[in-house]
């Protein structure tokens, strides 16, 4: 198991330096424009500079900022509504229309309303982040709960077991595998809106960064940002992939 796993790591670092190798050659030998495409080189003079020279440490902090605060709230928000969605089978009726209905709505159709309600602010950014981020969670959450063993709520009401406690001891310990998958989708949706929403709104952040260079052409400084948004996405969902496996290691010797 451990050589396999060095094997895909290498395999992946081999791919990763053909890609960036081919990338310096189309660069080197002009198969397009510098204006558009610069070479990995002065992609990453630009990416230090950004750091050393410029406020690119700031804008990254920005973003993973809201990005945080808005997953955490989706996260609560979308955990404690599928709980009590998935454990009644009746409201899960009567509100199942309702959430076929605004699931699909893509939550960046949303950021013109919230602007129109909140302003060009960082609570709009906020709200934004917060309600596209909680659907994964929340439709998480109601199929954990939905499929729990029954025979388990049998047990838990011949105990004579409070609804709160079902949801506390049974039904979350069950649900959790789906709702840490859903949390770790909503932590992409996050970072999505984060960028969309500091582009649309001009807060502080990469995404400003990353518009501000395109508009004046500044290619090395928008590949910089692209990549620091990439290696971003991929530092946090590392993180929460090391947090879920350690949570639910229980799921793993059990297998």
């Amino acid at each position: 198991m451990r050589g396999s796993r060095l094997l895909s790591l290498f395999a992946s670092l081999v791919v990763a330096a053909l890609f960036v190798w081919l990338w310096q050659l189309a660069a080197d030998h002009r198969l397009v424009s510098p204006v558009f495409l610069p070479g990995p080189d002065r992609t990453w003079r630009a990416l230090i500079a950004g750091f050393d020279h410029g406020d690119l440490g700031v804008k990254l902090l920005a973003t993973v900022e809201r990005m945080f605060w808005g997953w955490l709230i989706a996260s609560f928000a979308g955990v404690a509504l599928g709980a009590v969605i998935g454990s009644s089978p009746a409201l899960h009726a009567y509100l199942a229309p309702m959430l076929e209905f605004l699931r699909p709505l893509p939550a960046s159709a949303t950021i013109p309303v919230a602007i129109a309600i909140f302003g060009l602010s960082d609570g709009m950014v906020l709200v934004v982040i917060a309600f596209g981020a909680m659907w994964p969670v929340l439709l998480a959450t109601i199929h954990g709960f939905s499929v729990v063993e029954p025979r388990l709520y049998e047990v838990t009401r011949a105990l004579g077991f409070s609804r709160a406690k079902v949801i506390w001891k049974v039904a979350l310990p069950s649900a959790s595998p789906d709702i840490l998958a859903g949390m770790r989708l909503g932590l992409t949706v996050a970072l999505i809106l984060s960028i969309v929403c500091e582009m649309i709104a001009g807060r502080n952040g990469l995404g400003n960064w990353i518009l501000l260079a395109a508009r004046s052409f500044r290619a090395p400084d928008l590949y910089a940002g692209v990549i620091l948004l990439g290696a971003l996405g991929y530092a946090t969902s590392a993180l929460i992939a090391a947090f879920e496996g350690r949570l639910l290691v229980w799921r793993s010797k059990g297998q």
